[in-house]
């Protein structure tokens, strides 16, 4: 009887055993993508109906509006500091309406600094949330001053150069150049490269489709999300 209890014993314990292991190897998939998760930070909630997979949190439907307001609400209550964000709600054309959110946020004790941004994709009728850990970027003013007119080369070879006068648009360039983050990561191979001349400087722009942009000139280099706005300022058809 002993024996039968002993072997009975061992039998649970292997049981139990392996369940923790398979737990842990679904955690460690589920997450496995992820730079932070909200579910171990008890000052990040987490919008109820949100599912982890990998490196994204998911939703059936359209719900990016209701998750970018829950959070703008939520995170200062909870200790955190917007530094940036950018939302299809600023834009008023309604094809965009699908593009979501991108939301910066700091906090004192908080080693780094939090993303969060959110989008729907539309094939997949899902929304999809993406939580982020990254160092503290550095933004440097590279243009001080607005120059009368900039020369666009749409590629290094161009020997012509399509010039723009316009105050508003020149504007513009120059200030998603200056707030585009700095840093120090060797400029990715680019399919694409337009040089922006501002007679007493040059700017090279790295870009291509879906991926980021760097700028290049000789105060260093910076990084921005692929912006299509930037792009469309830039690239004359």
């Amino acid at each position: 009887m002993t024996k039968k209890r002993t072997f009975f014993g061992v039998i649970v314990l292997l049981f139990i055993i392996i369940c923790w292991f398979l737990y842990q190897k679904i955690t460690d998939d589920t997450y496995k993508g992820m730079s932070i998760i909200p579910e171990e930070h008890k000052d990040i909630p987490l919008f109820k109906g949100l599912e982890p997979t990998e490196h994204q949190y998911i939703m059936k439907g359209n719900h990016w509006e209701d998750i970018y307001h829950f959070y703008m609400k939520e995170l200062p209550g909870r200790g955190w500091q917007k530094e940036y964000t950018e939302s299809a709600l600023d834009d008023n054309e309604v094809d965009n309406d699908w593009s979501g959110f991108m939301s910066r946020w700091r906090k004192e004790d908080f080693d780094g600094e939090l993303w969060i941004s959110a989008h729907y994709n539309q094939s997949e009728d899902q929304t999809e949330v993406m939580f982020d850990k990254t160092e503290i970027l550095q933004t440097t003013t590279w243009i001080e001053d607005v120059p009368d007119s900039i020369c666009i080369y749409q590629n290094p070879t161009a020997q012509n150069c399509t010039e723009i006068k316009d105050k508003s648009k020149i504007e513009q360039i120059i200030r998603f150049i200056n707030e585009a983050m700095d840093t120090n990561e060797a400029v990715d191979s680019r399919n694409e490269t337009l040089i922006i001349d501002l007679n007493d400087s040059k700017v090279n722009v790295f870009y291509e489709d879906e991926k980021e942009i760097f700028l290049q000139s000789e105060k260093g280099t910076k990084v921005m999300k692929p912006e299509q706005e930037f792009l469309e300022l830039l690239i004359m058809k």
